[in-house]
Formats: C-alpha cells, sequence, structure tokens
C-alpha cells in the first residue's frame, strides 16, 4: 500500500485480506493468488490510494464516491459477501477495526 495514512492503510489491510481468504477458498491457489484476485487487489490499491477522502475516508460501504469501475466493484462485493463474516474468525483484529471504524462515522 503506497498511501501513509493510516486510515487508508488499515482500509488496505482489510481488503486485502478479505481477497486472500476469498481467493483461497474459492480459486483453490498454491500459496499464491490467482491473477483475478491479484489483479483485484491491485485494482484496490490503487483506488486507495488516488482516494480523494483521504484521512475523513468512510468505509466503502458508506462513501459516497464510487470509484470502482462496475466489473471490479461486482467482484469486489462477491469477495466482500463471502470473505465479511468470516473476518471475525480468521482476522479478528481487522474485522473489528473495520467495525469501530463503521460505527464511528
Amino acid at each position: 500500500m503506497a498511501c501513509e495514512h493510516p486510515r487508508i492503510r488499515r482500509e488496505g489491510e482489510t481488503v486485502e485480506a478479505m481477497i486472500v481468504l476469498y481467493c483461497r477458498k474459492n480459486h483453490h491457489p498454491k500459496g499464491s493468488l490467482c491473477d483475478e484476485c491479484r489483479s483485484l487487489l491491485a485494482y484496490t490499491d490503487d483506488r486507495l490510494t488516488h482516494c480523494p477522502n483521504k484521512e475523513r475516508k468512510p468505509t466503502c460501504a458508506n462513501c459516497t464516491i464510487h470509484c470502482y469501475s462496475e466489473p471490479e466493484r461486482s467482484m469486489i462485493r462477491e469477495v466482500m459477501r463471502y470473505s465479511g463474516p468470516r473476518m471475525l474468525l480468521h482476522h479478528p483484529v481487522l474485522a473489528l477495526r473495520h467495525l469501530i471504524d463503521r460505527i464511528a462515522e
């Protein structure tokens, strides 16, 4: 993640963990992300790096700016739908910090 703002960095870590969890359980790669998920991760990193909200950035679900193009938006929704409920089990700290960020908005 290229951006140094803690809020953006944390959002990037959360999205990365969700993509990794999704890819490992649905695409079965051996130790790394598949090409599709690697591309989605690079796309999300780019979108977060260029986020116009910077430190005021809400969670993506509450953001008024839809910065993802339609194919990536559909894919990230699928990733979040699968990974979201599993984050508390696999990445409890990231999940709780994300919930706190969402509530604090």
